[in-house]
């Protein structure tokens, strides 16, 4: 059946949005802006919406359906929007619950239940439930933002289906909207009797369940031996639900149906005792076929969950800059299997005495037990990113979606695996293959080539020869992430025709037009349109070649950079470790997101929905709330380096234009900051008198809110140049070069005078660049990358001699060792920038390389420390958890993100709400907390500005805290 929203009768826009807006309290939107945010979601297509609402409350729900039911117009429910398989985009009005419909509408544990609005996050609820010790039993990847609204349209399972199904097994009643508008209630576990008086209802209520009875006495036959019997079997509707075998469940029929039947409004859900103990069994074998021989004999031991990874997954791990961080054993793949006991040594002693039972076919090449609960979340890691981890090749080639979780009985898992290896081979084609080998499902991304027509011809023709042999071995096309339009063209040659068939009958039964996500399972769109990267860019928008940074990491090209956003939303976590996505995680706005603005560029390339390029607004408005803070240069699983598509957007946008105010005060505070240094005293007395700060705030483009920084007396290069000059500092000893950044050398020079102090204490001889130098990151963070350039131009000609020397380079300011590290060679590639960009170091990680015998002083004292985002995402913060505890130093590190200043953006006029709202996350309150003696740490410039003017107390950098521990013990 053909979407009727994509025909040649379009619909009355104007009276469609009239209807909608007339009758929903929530946001109704047509503009090109958010139409581009919901052109995709986590899979390769793309579809261009006609509106989206997101409604506030569930009546808005009913009456967006209702409206589009009047005007004809398909509805295409969609929840976080991470499947792969591409159903959740459609050419008719999106419905977004996951904004609003985040209600956890009652937690009972007495009967073991919980009912939910559809837009409830998974971790939410577990978190409602973990105080009576349940939880929801299925768990996929994308816990931290999947629905569970999509995961009852997915039949979602995760890594414990092993011991607890599926979604669909985890159902108790299903509140449902039919696509006339009609609202009902479904269950699950009827007798015949239930059943009966079911269908002797009035209304649309009673004709469904009749309608429903008569489809099971038709096809009866083909429902009891034309399905495979196994968990995962996703693909297609789950009729066989209905049997009267399996308790007449209609729904747990619904669950799966991929938003082509109903939408669900609400979910009362099964839960699940959780186990007070786990341990891991790490199975090592020579490789995966391997491993997966050996699932069967480890269910016979009543695991949680068996999963299976291989060395390329950790090698891709390893490639995006960290590791698990424990040992495996050897092999070349490795089961993970996670065993359940009373307490940590009860369950060790289960998982010890599973491995020891296992015969010869299924012992592993090496074993290790893992109790420790921070080293099985290293482990888990592994696993849980897969999905971004293998979106890239080792060489850096694309691979994607599309065959990326088909199922088969798991005790024919691993001759399924060596036929999907020789069809690889075959198709000469790279993948790498992880998943749920306990259920026999299976995820993989291939390197397929799908920005040309000959490529796509070769995924279609792989896609059918894979469906073949999967079927071959009593399998599922799909096994979690349902068919939607990767899968459902398909399906015909798992099923019969009998059974595509009664798949047709069930859906007009609930969906007579079929104006519910038309395309999918049923009629289904080519697996092969619609494909994202396919559509022709603009050639006449000079976008593409002319842009300024590198983007080594994707040979140059921008588009491919923008399509390192698979769209597995991990930017869209409500909470939990890291840094991405500050901005959404206080507006909860898609277009806030990572993804959300990588989709929003990716369409400005594009040129359909967004038209005007470079200049977009609505590209700009995204942005503006980007903190530029890189979080997502290393939470992102693919790396996606929206600070950099940033710097490049405003360099673009702007260029030949009148640049907003702050651009000019804070972009270029290098320069203004050296000439205020002229009369530091008499600058500091104007920005305190009220008239003239406002007046100056006002046109700084300053947020009113903010104090503005107090220049030094005296800049830290003039002290050091009069302290050398009267013989003073240790001349001896391995040089040293010290860069004099920004804020340290003329706002808070007191950092590098510490600096100094602890690295000649540690044996080290300081030396200065030549002349006056900057990183360049002001210019960079506000897209004046012309300006950029030449000032790390020069920075590179004052280092680079000394480079050559084999002098490292040590920066305080972690943004400024970023920008020397990560942008530089970005702005300025070439040899000479990577030589510089190697050699420079943090001050911890300078210190635990160079001096690792040097002992620090004594700090007996206790610590909070805040973790600059740009060092977490470049350098990392391991060498500063290192030299923290060789001084004695008891800290705590905050896991609370970035504090929301982020350089410029903090004081930029409009963005004050935003960035004291991300402070006041974690961050904030936790300074406030504090007992007054404890120290609070702060790296960067910016994080202890935030934490000064948000709390009162005053932050130091670390080697501060280290030069007044010297000072005391001399």
């Amino acid at each position: 059946m053909a979407d009727p929203s994509s025909t040649t009768a379009r619909p009355d826009l104007a009276a469609l949005r009239r209807d909608l807006e007339d009758s929903v309290q929530g946001t109704v939107a047509l503009d090109a802006g958010t139409l581009a945010l919901y052109t995709s979601d986590a899979s390769n297509y793309r579809r261009v919406p006609l509106a989206v609402v997101i409604p506030e409350t569930v009546e808005d729900c009913v009456a967006a359906v209702r409206a589009c039911a009047a005007h004809g117009v398909s509805v295409i429910p969609r929840g976080g929007g991470t499947s792969i398989a591409g159903n959740a985009i459609g050419t008719g009005v999106v419905i977004d619950t996951s904004r609003h419909l985040r209600r956890v509408v009652e937690v009972d544990p007495a009967s073991r239940t919980a009912t939910v609005e559809p837009g409830v996050i998974l971790d939410d609820l577990r978190a409602a439930t973990a105080e009576h010790g349940l939880t929801f039993a299925p768990d996929p990847s994308t816990h931290s933002r999947c629905t569970i609204g999509g995961m009852v349209g997915n039949n979602a399972c995760g890594s414990h289906s092993v011991a607890w199904g599926t979604t669909a097994d985890n159902i108790v009643a299903l509140d449902v909207l039919l696509s006339d508008g009609t609202r009902m209630t479904v269950g699950s576990e009827h007798t015949a009797e239930e059943f009966a008086a079911l269908a002797e209802r009035p209304g649309r209520e009673g004709r469904v369940h009749a309608a429903l009875a008569r489809l099971v006495e038709t096809h009866r036959a083909e429902l009891r031996t034309a399905m495979p019997e196994f968990r995962r079997r996703v693909s297609g509707y789950g009729l066989d639900r209905l049997l009267p075998e399996k308790g007449r469940d209609v729904a747990a029929a619904l669950v799966g149906t991929e938003g082509t039947c109903v939408m669900v409004l609400g979910a009362t859900v099964r839960l699940v005792e959780s186990p007070p103990a786990r341990a891991l069994a790490v199975l090592g074998y020579d490789d995966a076929p391997s491993a997966a021989d050996a699932v069967p004999a480890l269910l016979e031991h009543s695991p949680l969950t068996v999963e299976g990874i291989n060395d390329r997954m950790v090698a891709a791990l390893d490639r995006q800059g960290s590791s698990s961080r424990v040992p495996l054993p050897l092999g070349g793949a490795w089961l993970l299997v996670e065993i359940a006991g009373k307490d940590p040594q009860d369950a060790a002693e289960a998982a010890e005495a599973m491995i020891a039972a296992l015969e010869d076919e299924s012992r592993p090449r090496d074993a290790s037990v893992v109790v420790s609960s921070a080293h099985q979340k290293a482990l888990w890691r592994i696993r849980e990113e897969g999905a971004g981890l293998t979106s890239r090749t080792p060489t850096g080639a694309e691979a994607w979606s599309g065959w990326e979780d088909a199922a088969v009985p798991p005790q024919n898992l691993g001759d399924y695996l060596r036929d999907f290896d020789a069809l690889m081979a075959r198709h000469e084609r790279y993948g790498l293959v992880y998943g749920h080998f306990g259920d026999g499902c299976l995820h993989v991304r291939i390197d397929f080539e799908l920005t040309h027509e000959q490529g796509r011809r070769e995924y279609r023709a792989f896609m059918e020869e894979a469906a073949e042999i999967v079927v071959r071995h009593g399998g599922s096309l799909s096994g979690e992430h349902g068919d939607g339009q990767a899968r459902s063209e398909l399906l015909s040659r798992m099923y019969p025709r009998s059974v595509i068939e009664a798949f047709a009958e069930f859906r007009r039964i609930w969906d007579p037009e079929g104006l519910m996500n038309p395309g999918i399972i049923v009629d289904p769109l080519p697996l092969d349109a619609d494909v994202r990267v396919a559509t022709d860019l603009r050639p006449e928008l000079p976008l593409l070649s002319q842009t300024t940074l590198a983007y080594t990491e994707d040979d140059g090209d921008f588009v491919k950079a923008l399509r390192r956003c698979s769209g597995v939303g991990k930017c869209r976590r409500q909470s939990g470790p890291g840094v991405m996505c500050p901005s959404y995680q206080v507006t909860q706005e898609e277009k806030h997101s990572t993804r959300g603005r990588a989709h929003l560029l990716f369409e400005m390339a594009n040129g359909e929905v967004i038209t005007d390029g470079w200049r977009s607004e609505e590209v700009r408005e995204s942005l503006d709330l980007c903190l530029s803070c890189k979080g997502c240069l290393s939470d992102c699983p693919v790396n996606v380096d929206m600070a950099s598509y940033k710097a490049e957007f405003l360099h673009q946008h702007y260029r030949g234009r009148v640049r907003p105010a702050a651009h000019y005060s804070m972009g270029w505070l290098p320069v203004l900051a050296r000439l205020a240094s002229l009369a530091p005293a008499e600058t500091n007395r104007l920005a305190r008198l009220p008239g003239v700060s406002s007046l100056a705030k006002k046109a700084a483009g300053v947020a009113a809110q903010r104090d503005l920084p107090a220049f030094a007396r005296t800049t830290f290069t003039r002290a050091f140049k009069r302290r050398l000059n009267r013989g003073e500092g240790r001349q001896g000893g391995p040089k040293v070069v010290l860069w004099p950044d920004t804020f340290g050398n003329l706002l808070n020079p007191g950092v590098l005078t510490s600096a100094v102090r602890v690295l000649e204490d540690a044996g080290f001889s300081v030396v200065l660049p030549k002349g006056q130098v900057c990183c360049g990151l002001t210019w960079v963070s506000t897209g004046q990358l012309d300006v950029a350039r030449a000032v790390m131009r020069r920075a590179v000609s004052a280092l680079a001699p000394l480079v050559s020397q084999g002098l490292p380079v040590v920066g305080l300011e972690p943004s400024c060792t970023a920008a020397l590290k990560h942008d530089l060679v970005e702005l300025l590639p070439g040899e000479e920038s990577r030589r510089v960009a190697n050699a420079t170091h943090t001050f911890a990680g300078f210190l635990n390389e160079y001096a690792p015998d040097w002992i620090p002083p004594r700090v007996d004292a206790s610590a909070l420390a805040q973790v600059h985002c740009h060092q977490h995402a470049v350098s990392g913060f391991d060498a500063d958890r290192e030299l923290i505890a060789r001084a004695g130093i008891d800290g705590e590190v905050l896991d609370s993100g970035c504090c929301g200043l982020a350089g410029d953006f903090g004081f930029t006029e409009g963005h004050y709400e935003v960035s004291s709202a991300i402070g006041e996350r974690e961050l904030l309150p936790r300074v406030r907390e504090a007992e007054r003696d404890t120290l609070v740490l702060a790296d960067g410039y910016s994080c202890r500005t935030q934490i000064e003017q948000g709390t009162g107390r005053r932050a130091l950098h670390l080697a501060e805290v280290l030069a007044r521990a010297l000072g005391k013990s001399d």
